[in-house]
């Protein structure tokens, strides 16, 4: 967390907040959320650029300055871009790591509680190099079902397991790959060479329509994400098998199960349902 939807929201909000505003200054509080530069470098290239464009790459929210340099946002757990225009609540600005003061009062925080996010600026050549290693988006019309058939033809992985690989399809964490997986009707620890035809079609309007959807309502909250505003994710209510271990099926009203036997990471899932 974030996934996808998340920083896709984050990212459409300050595109249309902040593209056009020009950052005064900078000020980090928090220096071990940088990669690739020292404070006093990733101020000194910051400062006085305009903000062109927001947009998500991955699990990536992407700043394009005027320099050409990139600001790249790594959330991870509890990370969020906020926008702070004297309404942000305190507990927000508490774990404020950096702030990014604009031209017209307001301010650009990056909160981060637990500090496990980045935040790296980049030259065109160094994100070229960075984004190089991701997977197919899954929101691109390249990504097709017989482009995820190719993706998992050859692999002795499980197929959760191969949806969360971001070197295979990025932006799929925990959360969506666990919902993809019901929706298909697919046993996530199935090996993903074992999927069939007609199952990955099934799989692929799985993940496109369960991103689609939660983008539609701004993401998902459990804890700690959100969005350019400090709102809450409203997708919660939409899941259909992540969280809700031990409950019913809202398929076949089996009881839901839960493990951690395929990645090491929470897993739910209907036996029935689930082939």
């Amino acid at each position: 967390m974030p996934e996808l939807p998340e920083t896709e929201t984050i990212a459409r909000d300050l595109d249309r907040e902040v593209s056009g505003a020009r950052i005064g200054s900078v000020t980090v509080t928090r220096p071990d959320v940088l990669r690739e530069s020292s404070t006093d470098a990733f101020v000194q290239r910051v400062s006085g650029t305009t903000i062109r464009h927001a947009w998500r790459r991955a699990k990536l929210i992407v700043l394009d300055l005027s320099t050409g340099d990139r600001i790249v946002v790594q959330p991870r757990f509890t990370g969020a871009v906020l926008v702070d225009a004297g309404e942000l609540p305190d507990e927000e600005r508490r774990y404020s790591t950096m702030e990014l003061a604009l031209d017209d009062g307001r301010r650009l925080h990056y909160r981060d509680i637990r500090r496990l996010g980045t935040v790296t600026v980049m030259s065109p050549d160094r994100f070229a190099s960075y984004v190089s290693r991701l997977g197919d988006e899954p929101l691109d019309p390249s990504f097709t079902p017989e482009r995820l058939g190719e993706l998992l033809r050859n692999s002795r992985q499980a197929v959760k397991k191969s949806l969360m690989d971001q070197r295979v399809v990025v932006g799929l964490g925990n959360i969506y790959a666990v919902e993809a997986l019901w929706r298909a009707r697919i046993d996530p620890s199935r090996a993903s060479r074992t999927i069939a035809r007609d199952e990955i079609a099934r799989l692929h309007d799985g993940i496109v329509g369960v991103l689609t959807e939660s983008i539609a309502h701004r993401g998902t909250s459990f804890r700690d994400y959100r969005d350019a505003h400090g709102a809450r994710g409203g997708f919660v209510p939409h899941l259909a098998a992540y969280g809700r271990e031990g409950e019913a099926c809202r398929r076949c009203g089996r009881k839901l199960i839960g493990t951690h036997a395929i990645d090491g990471r929470a897993t739910v899932f209907c036996a029935t349902c689930q082939r």
